[in-house]
């Protein structure tokens, strides 16, 4: 499915419709759920509750960064039709590295137990941080620190040429400004799993669940970017919920040397909040006039 996205249904660069998001987010979202209940019949119900939790929160916790691609790409002036081939090697990219972040984990717990004191104290922090950052810092091509670290390597020109992520000028290769931000969004996705996997390993440390759940809800991360990126006025209620969800999973993670709770308690207590913070954000917006609008309709809101 992602070589198809990419390199057939996308292979000429064309801004993503709402209509065509949202057809992809149910794709994957199916997909995802679906090898929910192949583990479930593989493995059983406790390891297929252990997924189910670890892809929540992973997807939930990935439609807040979703917001920051979007002033990522504002940031660097990326056009809308551009914008899905950055994401999707962002995404190939991602999950190397979350590879690569999940065996250290895991090893880690194994070697020194201790350790799970330590993530819970980074969960902890997550959710404090989650409820004092506000609004989303829009990052400054000019005194971003990962586009000076590139430039070392690269030069860098302002020039978008076509869906190219480098260009050969005067016999010296150049970066465009599309992989300079997919750089950025690489770098973010960093920052980002290291809240993200150690909240999924307080649910579980089975690799391949860990991993699994990861993939899942990275993949139907580019769709639900375009169905969501114009969304974030809408959803005032979802860094709160956010928040009580990584202090929770702190709290499991924490006591999990004196308290055995049970397999179906975390996937449950995710869906509650989510379902609390949707409920809340659909009401509170249905007493306001809309003041966001699908990505599709309001490009130049994404693009600069």
């Amino acid at each position: 499915m992602l070589v198809l996205d990419l390199f057939v249904l996308h292979r000429r660069a064309r801004a993503v419709s709402l209509r065509e998001a949202f057809v992809w987010s149910a794709v994957w979202i199916a997909a995802g759920l679906g090898f929910g209940g192949l583990v479930w019949a593989w493995a059983g119900g406790g390891a297929a509750q252990a997924y189910l939790a670890g892809y929540l929160i992973e997807k939930s916790l990935s439609v807040d960064n979703i917001f920051l691609f979007a002033a990522i790409f504002s940031a660097f002036v990326i056009p809308a039709r551009y914008q899905h081939r950055v994401l999707m090697y962002g995404i190939i990219g991602a999950l190397v590295m979350r590879a690569a972040f999940i065996a250290a984990g895991i090893t880690l717990l194994d070697a020194i137990h201790p350790v799970i004191y330590v993530f819970g104290a980074v969960l902890i922090v997550a959710a404090i941080n989650m409820l004092r950052g506000g609004a989303h810092a829009v990052p400054s091509p000019e005194s971003s620190r990962v586009l000076r670290l590139l430039r070392r390597v690269l030069p860098v020109t302002d020039q978008i040429v076509g869906q190219r992520f480098v260009v050969r000028t005067d016999s010296r290769l150049v970066a465009t400004p599309l992989l300079v931000a997919l750089v950025v969004v690489e770098f973010t996705d960093v920052i980002f799993a290291v809240d993200s996997i150690p909240a999924v390993l307080a649910v579980t440390t089975d690799p391949f669940v860990v991993y699994t759940s990861n993939v899942f809800a990275l993949l139907g991360m580019r769709a639900l970017y375009f169905l969501l990126a114009g969304a974030a006025a809408r959803l005032r209620y979802l860094r709160p919920g956010l928040a009580v969800i990584l202090f929770a999973v702190a709290v499991k993670l924490l006591l999990a040397d004196v308290v055995s709770f049970p397999a179906w308690s975390a996937p449950a207590f995710i869906t509650l909040v989510l379902t609390v913070v949707g409920v809340a954000s659909a009401r509170d917006g249905r007493r306001e006039p809309r003041s966001a609008t699908a990505p599709e309709n309001h490009a130049s809101d994404l693009v600069g």
